[in-house]
């Protein structure tokens, strides 16, 4: 096994082991789109829940669910192995884990929590598109909006240096690129962070000389994105 996909595994498991202190929980919700044995096993065993409860906890609303905070964290090991994984579309993840203020759990957990995003990145850099379980985008959106910040994310991609970041790299530039949503770019389920400030200049000096992109050589194609992006600012009127 490739070495970034050995300490996404290791961060995978110490996840779950850092939410093995769990406390005995009631689960309750809406009885309306939800039985009486949903709760029953959303109250079990976290490593028991079926796929189809973790999916359902992953992406339906926070009202669904009494206690929703107590029970999406019991169940975040098992999201995020689904997610990182492939079995399970990042969607709402990173909005639900703000909604469930995962930086307020008990330091084992969030610290855990801390130390997987990096891991998860690298590991998705490191794996050519073709064969990563998640695109790079949607793993870069799930992590900035999760921890409110783009910029160690996208310093980590700029000093990853190997053929399948490149390849990460063109795929991400030609799919942003494209009718400019650069220049109005928000990332998360509910357009929580907006990106352009930050991706843009990125974009255009730190790792130019890594892609093909001749739109980005197009003195034309470079005053719209410039002159979008300032309009498209937050903040301006």
């Amino acid at each position: 096994m490739d070495p970034a996909q050995q300490q996404l595994t290791a961060a995978l498991d110490a996840l779950d082991l850092a939410f093995t202190d769990e406390e005995p929980f009631t689960a309750g919700g809406c009885t309306y789109c939800y039985g009486e044995e949903n709760f029953a096993e959303l109250s079990g065993p976290p490593h028991l829940v079926s796929e189809d409860m973790i999916s359902a906890v992953a992406f339906e609303v926070d009202d669904h669910w009494h206690d929703f905070p107590r029970l999406y964290r019991r169940l975040t090991p098992r999201i995020l192995r689904a997610a990182a994984t492939g079995r399970l579309h990042v969607g709402a993840i990173a909005s639900r884990l703000l909604q469930a203020a995962w930086t307020t759990w008990p330091v084992a957990q969030a610290d855990a929590l801390r130390a997987f995003w990096p891991t998860w990145w690298r590991a998705t850099l490191h794996t050519h598109p073709g064969a990563a379980p998640v695109p790079a985008r949607d793993v870069l959106s799930l992590i900035t909006v999760a921890t409110g910040t783009l910029c160690p994310w996208l310093d980590i991609w700029t000093s990853t240096w190997t053929a399948s970041a490149d390849a990460h790299l063109a795929e991400f530039v030609d799919d942003v690129l494209f009718e400019g949503e650069i220049t109005d770019l928000s990332m998360g389920f509910y357009d929580e962070y907006h990106a352009t400030a930050e991706l843009l200049p990125w974009l255009l000096t730190d790792i130019r000389d890594r892609i093909a992109e001749p739109r980005l050589d197009d003195p034309d194609h470079l005053d719209f994105l410039l002159t979008d992006a300032l309009a498209n600012r937050p903040g301006t009127p």
